[in-house]
């Protein structure tokens, strides 16, 4: 296949050409996979790939814009209000840029549909095992980060009405509930309240769009809103102390720091989104959506409650304002803390089912036996979330652990190793190559500082189980390291 002949097919559309415009290289004939993991849907009963643009939008922002925000102001306190708007802005332009690769990465490999297919083009199948158990773990802990806050809020609401361990039963249930359908077209609608004003469904289309819902994207608003005017109305810190920097230790700094790189840790699942996109070439669009909305929301909500709430402000958040306040902000928050949850365990389920069933019609069918597997894949994922959200019982503990030993990868790292795999050979092609190669360069070092401090960092925490956790799972990723080193290094031998 010659150059420039590269036509993989996206819903019957071709899009030659799409790897180059957004500044790929056609992979020319390198895609093993075929075309997309959904196949023709032509007739199929189940049809994946039904999301317009706004809508992955409004689930990317559910997704990412959920419990990460509630630990920022936090991070003001710990590191100062300075160096904690010069991360939020750093790494909120940095997460910009490296989502833009993945989708590159995705139009040159368009049966990409998880980091374990990504993983397998760029180390074979030993990338493929490595990269699929990494995403199931970091996506397990953060829907057990989702449990632990249904828990709190319900704690919170009720007044320790019941015992912890009930209350993350009852969140365990009602996500595995939500996450029963198989597409991502019908989870949107708890994202984004679908309104007159919505456009109309596309010719076809199986799911049409119906009245007003819950929306998560709404409710964390709400709730941050109620937040923001309690604790300027109502502190409970009289005269609270905010400074520009802080003298900390390292591993403190470095949880403040995890705490942040959680909160733009939506990447691991991009590629999904993007499979189930009508259109693949609108996905930046979505990106840009989410990053112009999530950087905007964090900025200003963690810079407004830190300077009321001031260095005793909690994580999560909600629990700054008064008591009677406190509880509405729960109530408010549930749509965003069942919602984003209940995204992540979607993601993970789709990545096995994908993986079992990839290529058979039980990908199609609305039989039996395919919702069976499905349910049953679900009830296992959400079971081993309520396990982990049950041994690290201490928030903060949990993002930091989740963020220190994947977030980081999956946002920062492999999207650097992304851009030099399809782009290698031609590092030195023009001064615009040459920038962006240092560019992904750093992005690779980045990712590989923050796993090489996660260790003594994220040990410092007291939980036990966080330490023993976090010692089994590192030889994933010290996997990942030396395996995406071992790519980065093959590619810059090459300018």
């Amino acid at each position: 296949m010659e150059k420039g002949d590269y036509k993989p097919s996206y819903n019957g559309n071709t899009v030659n050409g799409d790897a180059e415009r957004y500044g790929g290289e056609p992979n020319n004939g390198r895609d093993k996979g075929g075309d997309d993991p959904f196949g023709d849907e032509e007739n199929a009963d189940v049809k994946y790939k039904t999301m317009a643009w706004w809508q992955a939008g409004m689930i990317m922002i559910a997704e990412t814009v959920s419990l990460g925000i509630l630990s920022l102001p936090s991070v003001l306190a710990a590191v100062g209000l300075v160096p904690g708007v010069i991360l939020i802005l750093g790494l909120g332009a940095l997460a910009t840029y490296t989502g833009f690769v993945i989708g590159q990465f995705k139009l040159c490999y368009p049966h990409v549909h998880n980091m374990a297919d990504a993983g397998e083009v760029l180390l074979g199948p030993i990338g493929r095992e490595i990269f699929g158990a990494a995403q199931i773990i970091f996506l397990i802990f953060v829907m057990g980060s989702h449990i632990l806050t249904f828990s709190i809020m319900l704690n919170t609401i009720s007044n320790h009405g019941a015992c912890t361990i009930a209350f993350g039963i009852v969140g365990m249930v009602v996500c595995l509930i939500f996450t029963l359908p198989r597409t991502l077209h019908k989870v949107s609608y708890m994202s984004v309240a679908c309104t007159s004003l919505s456009p109309p469904p596309p010719p076809g289309s199986p799911h049409p769009l119906t009245p007003t819902r819950y929306t998560a994207f709404i409710s964390i608003i709400a709730a941050i809103l109620i937040t923001m005017i309690g604790v300027s109305l109502s502190p409970l810190t009289p005269n609270p102390r905010t400074s520009a920097t802080v003298q900390t230790s390292l591993p403190k700094a470095f949880l403040a720091v995890t705490n942040i790189i959680f909160a733009y840790s939506g990447h691991v699942a991009f590629f999904s989104f993007i499979s189930e996109l009508r259109s693949p070439q609108t996905y930046p669009k979505a990106l840009f959506l989410l990053q112009s909305v999530d950087t905007a929301m964090y900025l200003v909500a963690a810079v407004v409650i830190y300077h009321y709430a001031g260095s005793t402000v909690a994580s999560p958040a909600l629990g700054s304002t008064t008591p009677l306040l406190r509880k509405v902000a729960y109530g408010i928050a549930i749509p965003t803390i069942v919602t984003a949850g209940v995204i992540n365990g979607h993601v993970a389920a789709k990545y096995i089912y994908v993986r079992l069933f990839r290529g058979t019609d039980r990908m199609s069918k609305n039989t039996l036996g395919s919702y069976g597997a499905w349910a049953g894949i679900a009830v296992v994922l959400w079971t081993a979330a309520w396990v982990v959200a049950e041994a690290i019982p201490v928030f903060n503990d949990l993002l930091g652990l989740i963020s220190a030993l994947f977030a980081s990868w999956f946002t920062y790292g492999l999207s650097g190793v992304f851009w030099l795999y399809i782009n290698k050979g031609k590092y030195a092609q023009s001064p615009k190559k040459i920038a962006l190669t240092v560019l992904n360069s750093v992005v690779f070092c980045i990712g590989a500082v923050i796993v090489s401090l996660c260790r003594p960092s994220v040990s410092y925490c007291p939980c036990i189980a966080v330490v023993v956790l976090e010692n089994v799972m590192g030889f994933l990723t010290d996997a990942i390291f030396w395996g995406s080193y071992s790519v980065a290094s093959a590619f810059t031998q090459q300018v």
